[in-house]
């Protein structure tokens, strides 16, 4: 899947060789697939920190220390199940597992990956009007 996706979106931007070793790190607070029975057609992870840079906007916009916060990344859907309301769920069950741990879930995404952001900004939309 993640070939896939790499080879139409440039995401990752680096393919790595060992895409286990990618999409389950070892240290996360949790990771998901999606299927449609036969194959994994999504995944999403919660981690506890990203990258130093993100962490500190994260911090600053949010108020709170780098052990409050949880990072939704890796969240990515094959091209033939978009649109379908795959990605809507892996990142509504990562972001609710993040509140359930007692952490603030914050997205950690490229400027140049619209798509990933236009899916994160209807999420916030929708949220937003149910609060």
């Amino acid at each position: 899947m993640f070939s896939v996706i790499h080879d139409r979106d440039g995401y990752p931007i680096y393919l790595p060789d060992d895409l286990t070793a990618f999409v389950a790190t070892g240290g996360e607070l949790g990771a998901w697939v999606a299927t449609d029975g036969k194959a994994i057609i999504g995944h999403v992870a919660l981690h506890p920190r990203s990258w130093v840079g993100v962490m500190g906007v994260a911090r600053n916009a949010l108020g709170c220390g780098e052990d409050e916060i949880a990072v939704v990344a890796r969240l990515a859907v094959a091209p033939s199940a978009r649109r379908l309301g795959v990605g809507r769920a892996l990142l509504r069950h990562a972001t609710l597992d993040g509140v359930r741990l007692g952490r603030r879930p914050v997205l950690d995404v490229a400027a140049h990956y619209d798509a990933a952001i236009r899916l994160y900004e209807r999420g916030r939309l929708r949220q937003s009007r149910l609060s």
